[in-house]
C-alpha cells in the first residue's frame, strides 16, 4: 500500500522541513499547528527555503508554487483520517509525545502508519499510548531536513513487518536514505555522536578555546563542522535533554552531561537559536567569536 497523503504534527524547524521535503516529492501533506500565527510562521519559513533554491537554480518558480500548493495547513487533527502516514514532530519529551500519540490514535485511520520524529526516545513507550503499537515506528530526520539525506527508521519490538517495509519505501520515495536502528536510547547517530560532543565540551571546560576544538576535528578528522559549533546549531537545551536520556537509559558514565553544558542551559544560552551559546551569533545568524 503506497503512501500518498501525509500529516505532520508540529511546525517547528523539524516539522516544517519534513512537510516541505514531502511536498517537493510530489505528495500531499498537511501540517498541523496550534494557531494561525504559528501556521503563518511555518509558511514564511517554507517560502524562504524554496526561494533560496530558486535563486540558486535548483528549482523553478513553477516547481516552487506546485510544492506549496501540495501543502495544507490545519489547527485541528480532525482531518488526519485521510492520511496514510502521520508524523509527530513535537518537542523531545516523552510525556508530550505520548499525549500527542493518544490524540493521533483517535483520529487516524486504522491502516495509517503512526511515526515519531524522536531523536532517541523509546518507540515502544510512545507506541504504548495507542491501541495499535504495531503501526508505530520512529522516522528520525536530521536538521536541516531539506539538506540531510539520512532518516533513522526505528521499529519497536512490536512494530509489524508491514509497517517497517512501508516506512522504508516511503523514505526512499521522498529521496532520503533509510537506515534501520534498534529501539535503544539515541538510536545510532546520537549514540555515537553525543559522547564525542560531550567530550569536546569537557575540553572547553578545561580551558581549550572552542575555535581550537572545532578546528582540530575539522582538520584532523575531516568533519564538515566542529563539535562545539554543532552543539550550538543543535541547541544546547536539546543536546542536554538527549544526553540525559542516554545517561538514564544506559546508566553509563560516558553519557553523563558535562557541567559546563548544564550551566549554559541554566543561563538560557542555548546556542544559535538564542543568539549565544559557546559562540555569539549576529542578527543574520552568522557566527561570531566564542564567548565561553
Amino acid at each position: 500500500m503506497s503512501i500518498s497523503h501525509v500529516s505532520v504534527i508540529g511546525g517547528g524547524l523539524m516539522g516544517t522541513g519534513i512537510a516541505l521535503v514531502i511536498a517537493e516529492a510530489n505528495k500531499k501533506v498537511q501540517l498541523i499547528e496550534v494557531s494561525q500565527e504559528r501556521i503563518d510562521s511555518c509558511l514564511f519559513s517554507m517560502k524562504k527555503t524554496l526561494e533560496r533554491k530558486v535563486s540558486k537554480g535548483k528549482l523553478s518558480e513553477e516547481e516552487m508554487n506546485a510544492a506549496l500548493q501540495r501543502i495544507d495547513f490545519k489547527t485541528s487533527m480532525d482531518s488526519i483520517s485521510e492520511s496514510d502516514l502521520v508524523i509527530e514532530a513535537v518537542p523531545e519529551n516523552l510525556d508530550i509525545k505520548k499525549a500527542v500519540f493518544a490524540k493521533i490514535d483517535k483520529f487516524a485511520n486504522e491502516k495509517a502508519i503512526l511515526a515519531s520524529n524522536t531523536s532517541g526516545l523509546s518507540i515502544a513507550a510512545i507506541g504504548s499510548a495507542t491501541k495499535r503499537p504495531e503501526n508505530v515506528i520512529g522516522l528520525h530526520y536530521f536538521y536541516p531536513v531539506p539538506v540531510m539525506e539520512l532518516v533513522e527508521v526505528t521499529p519497536s519490538i512490536v512494530t509489524s513487518q508491514s509497517t517497517i517495509e512501508r516506512s522504508y519505501h516511503f523514505v526512499e520515495s521522498i529521496f532520503k536514505k533509510p537506515v534501520k536502528c534498534k529501539d535503544y536510547p539515541g538510536f545510532l547517530v546520537n549514540r555515537l555522536l553525543i559522547p564525542m560532543v560531550n567530550e569536546a565540551i569537557y575540553c572547553v571546560m578545561e580551558g581549550t578555546k572552542p575555535e581550537d576544538v572545532d578546528a582540530a576535528m575539522k582538520l584532523g578528522a575531516n568533519h564538515r563542522m566542529g563539535p562545539i559549533t554543532l552543539a550550538d546549531f543543535v541547541g544546547l537545551d536539546v543536546l542536554l535533554a538527549t544526553m540525559e536520556g542516554l545517561y538514564e537509559g544506559f546508566s553509563d558514565s560516558k553519557y553523563r552531561p558535562c557541567p559546563l553544558l548544564k550551566k549554559l542551559v541554566e543561563s538560557g544560552n542555548y546556542g544559535k537559536k538564542t543568539g549565544r551559546g559557546f559562540y555569539q551569533y549576529n542578527e543574520d545568524g552568522s557566527k561570531g567569536k566564542s564567548v565561553v
